[in-house]
């Protein structure tokens, strides 16, 4: 951020404000963490923030500090978009694009309040009024960590704001072996740890709670799991059947796509989800090296994200989007 900014903001800060917080849709461990970590930051200044997530945000992510106060749009339109209409100030975090939000974005388009954007992906639109935006972070998490710093502020860091970005960033580096992971991220996760943060705790909380019908959806997912090896390619696929087979809730898909990148000489995984209550097929993208996700979803699918990290969408049957998908990879170097 340059330096008129940040003063135009330390100015807005200085006295008690109405500020709505929220993530993008579906939101994960960054979006939450980011979120709920600069929800506690605006406490500490006597502001009054409220976090509003589109949606339902997954149930490993609800022992996150405050996590209960989070406001949830489809649940409460109505008074979520008077909190939205009467905020002072708005924070849109691991996002750069309204349409993220869903629903929301016919609201939030229409929003009079100054608006700032602190996020990593690609591309940001020019919505906000202040824009934090820069691609060379593993995590939004760590940005809100630079940005309290920017506002000569890092000394009201404490254990629980520590722990909601201490948790975007683990989530978000994917264990803190995603390329985007720096000595500076581990130099602030020391500092985190020093202030009490249970580095020790978290990652059984967020990956190894598991219920029985979430390992039984994922052996189903292995099991559907498809590897073209002479693309260097592999995607898995679940039916709206088979996740009401398996009880699915909100998360249990978390982390799946991953599995198909631990294959020898495989460099590109897709996960495709059937969800017929919104009817959309659910994408994830991964990638190693250079093959760019963010594009291939931007190209081919109306969604984006990051070069070895992205998402998208189809409209179409699950078994006509893997069918597009095999047609594209044929036609494909990697």
């Amino acid at each position: 951020m340059n330096e008129k900014d940040i003063l135009a903001i330390q100015e807005l800060l200085a006295s008690p404000k109405k500020i709505a917080i929220f993530p993008h849709r579906s939101p994960d461990g960054d979006a939450m963490g980011s979120t709920l970590g600069l929800y506690h930051f605006l406490l500490k200044l006597n502001h009054k923030p409220v976090v509003i997530a589109p949606n339902e945000f997954p149930e490993f992510l609800a022992w996150l500090p405050s996590s209960e106060t989070v406001l949830v749009y489809e649940n409460d339109r109505v008074n979520c978009t008077k909190i939205l209409n009467e905020a002072e100030l708005v924070f849109t975090l691991d996002f750069n694009a309204l349409h993220r939000t869903g629903e929301m974005e016919q609201v939030l388009s229409k929003l009079s309040a100054p608006m700032i954007m602190i996020d990593h992906h690609q591309l940001p639109d020019s919505y906000a009024t202040f824009t934090y935006s820069d691609t060379s972070f593993g995590s939004t998490c760590e940005m809100i960590y630079n940005f309290i710093g920017y506002l000569n502020q890092k000394n009201l860091i404490d254990k629980t704001i520590a722990t909601c970005l201490y948790t975007g960033i683990l989530t978000d580096s994917g264990g803190f072996r995603f390329p985007k992971t720096t000595g500076t991220t581990h130099r602030i996760v020391a500092e985190f740890i020093d202030l009490g943060v249970e580095n020790t705790e978290i990652p059984n909380l967020l990956f190894d709670n598991n219920s029985y019908d979430r390992l039984q959806l994922l052996g189903r997912a292995l099991h559907n799991m498809k590897v073209l090896f002479d693309k260097k390619t592999s995607y898995i696929s679940l039916s709206q059947k088979e996740l009401d087979e398996f009880k699915y809730v909100k998360g249990d898909t978390e982390g799946i796509v991953n599995y198909g990148l631990t294959i020898k000489g495989i460099v590109f995984a897709a996960i495709f989800i059937e969800h017929r209550d919104e009817n959309i097929i659910k994408i994830s993208f991964r990638s190693q090296g250079d093959f760019d996700v963010n594009q291939f979803a931007r190209d081919h699918f109306s969604g984006g994200g990051h070069i070895n990290a992205a998402g998208g969408k189809s409209y179409d049957s699950l078994a006509n989007t893997i069918k597009k998908f095999e047609q594209i990879i044929s036609k494909i170097e990697l």
